[in-house]
């Protein structure tokens, strides 16, 4: 799947892949197999993970980032090799920004199960191919379970804040109910406590996409050739989302009915929203591998803390964490009724709300907004 103005046939997974450039990358490697709550063993796993800062004597300083859908380890930092993005919160983490990296020991971790160094289906398995179809189910705690593990590599008894934004919303959560000795402050953005029929519904469509292209090869496809991978389900899969991450309001002020440059919507052109929404994809499809994206979603589909502990209401009075759960007034994903029900139900918590036209991405984008809150936070 390649649109207009793109270089070339993408390769069949955008995956990091041994031999790629490092970039800012350390890796952990965990000692022995993982059981994850399936049931099921994965004999190896490593997490990829990058640091900002020196982590103080007593481990005092640290802070947790939890990534996004398809984001990563790079929350800051330019292009460069191995890191074909810039960092997607770059100007919240630093020498004198919010996260002061002049104080604070930042660390964020590629998800298990990702495809940016941390075990995922793009990885090798111990027979040398890749695990594609093999990789077992993982959960919102499979993945915590894992970054629990490298904390306690990293000499970190309790993180002084874990932040995180939709399915890094997930996951920050699930560290402050699943281990609420070990997390001092707690900041959610744009994520509920369980996942709804709305937003698994929202997610249908994009896995169909993907299990639909005729090269996804029942998940089996990484040893492919360039232009040979599951591309155009994945593309389709972006579009679907990426629409849904911005609001209508936003769309309709930038786009409008405009046709784009050169083309005639009449005569089998775009419009000008369409070719936004074509040029996303195409950057996905190169930077991302098809079979992590449906792993992740369906980890997030199955997102619930109140699964096995009683409900949500039980789960939720298990947060110790100083806690801000932040909506975003124009999200029409994570709606933030769904947000302010989070913060109500942790004791102790207060619910902000980001004022922006730009929807579900805001949490990305607000920087001045997310700053202040980050402050507060931390203060």
């Amino acid at each position: 799947m390649t649109s207009p103005g793109s270089t070339g046939l993408p390769p069949a997974t955008g995956a990091w892949q041994a031999g790629d450039p490092v970039g800012r990358r350390q890796w952990l490697r965990l000692d022995g197999a993982v059981r994850l709550e399936s049931g099921a063993l994965l004999p190896e796993v490593v997490l990829a993970y990058e640091t900002w800062g020196t982590l103080a004597a007593d481990g005092s300083n640290a802070v947790l980032i939890e990534h996004a859908l398809t984001g990563d380890s790079h929350a800051a930092g330019e292009v460069e090799p191995g890191h074909p993005s810039p960092g997607w919160w770059d100007g919240l983490i630093g020498p004198g920004r919010a996260l002061d990296t002049d104080e604070l020991f930042v660390v964020v971790s590629n998800v298990l199960g990702g495809c940016q160094g941390s075990t995922g289906p793009a990885s090798l398995a111990p027979d040398g191919g890749h695990w594609g179809s093999r990789f077992p189910r993982v959960t919102i705690r499979d993945q915590v379970s894992v970054e629990v593990a490298l904390a306690d590599a990293l000499g970190i008894e309790r993180w002084a804040a874990v932040l995180g934004g939709s399915m890094g919303g997930m996951r920050a959560l699930e560290w402050a109910v699943m281990r609420p000795e070990r997390v001092r402050a707690l900041l959610v953005f744009a994520s509920p406590a369980a996942a709804s029929a709305d937003q698994i519904a929202w997610a249908s469509p994009q896995l169909h996409a993907i299990l639909a292209d005729a090269n996804w090869r029942g998940g089996d496809y990484h040893a492919a050739g360039p232009g040979e991978g599951p591309h155009r389900g994945l593309g389709v899969a972006r579009r679907i989302a990426h629409a849904t991450y911005r609001s209508e309001l936003e769309l309709d002020r930038r786009f409008g009915r405009r046709p784009q440059d050169g083309e005639d919507p009449a005569s089998g052109g775009r419009f000008a929203v369409e070719s936004y929404l074509d040029h996303h994809a195409d950057k996905l499809v190169r930077r991302f591998d098809a079979a992590s994206y449906v792993w992740l979603t369906r980890s997030m589909n199955g997102h619930d803390v109140g699964r096995d502990r009683g409900g949500v209401a039980g789960a939720l009075a298990r947060v110790r964490a100083r806690t801000i759960a932040v909506g975003v007034d124009s999200d029409r994903l994570y709606p933030p009724a769904q947000v302010r029900a989070l913060a109500d139900g942790i004791p102790g918590a207060r619910y902000a709300e980001l004022a922006s036209p730009y929807g579900h991405d805001s949490f990305l984008i607000e920087t001045e907004q997310v700053a202040a809150l980050v402050k507060d936070l931390l203060n």
